[in-house]
């Protein structure tokens, strides 16, 4: 299985979206067997939490449920047992370098790598604005999941 793992500040607002998009993308290909799917924070502020309502409410309002999902902090085992470490932002990939030992497996790399005509190269946290911050995030790492799924296809042949 091919282990994706998106990484965002406290898993709460962008990367339980990142993975509720991703397992959609995956979900919809017929693929669910293909790849083991999580996210992560940096930061352990919201272990144990659902999702904040309104990242719930904006995948809700594109068919994804992720209000059973639990806030939780990456670790260096994560690098050594996901495939692909995918950053909101520059922060989240600095934070994730640093833990990072030499040789480890895992890919790391920035989730808008994947959607180069953004307009940005990060991932916006939209936990202190409005609704349309995280209408906004969605629409971002939607499209991009559906990106990466399609060069993690052509790279592994599925």
């Amino acid at each position: 299985m091919i282990g994706v793992m998106f990484v965002c500040l406290g898993n709460i607002c962008r990367s339980p979206m990142a993975e509720g998009a991703f397992r959609q993308h995956v979900e919809a290909a017929g693929l669910g067997h293909a790849f083991r799917i999580m996210s992560s924070g940096t930061a352990g502020y919201h272990v144990g939490e659902a999702p904040d309502p309104r990242s719930q409410a904006a995948a809700a309002a594109h068919g994804v449920d992720i209000s059973m999902l639990r806030g939780r902090q990456r670790v260096r085992a994560d690098l050594e047992s996901y495939d692909y470490v995918i950053a909101m932002d520059r922060s989240n990939w600095s934070d994730i370098q640093k833990l990072a030992r030499r040789g480890h497996s895992a890919k790391i790399s920035m989730l808008l790598e994947e959607l180069p005509d953004a307009g940005t190269t990060e991932v916006p946290d939209p936990y202190y604005g409005g609704d349309s911050g995280f209408e906004r995030v969605w629409s971002l790492v939607d499209r991009s999941s559906a990106a990466l799924l399609a060069r993690l296809r052509r790279r592994h042949q599925i």
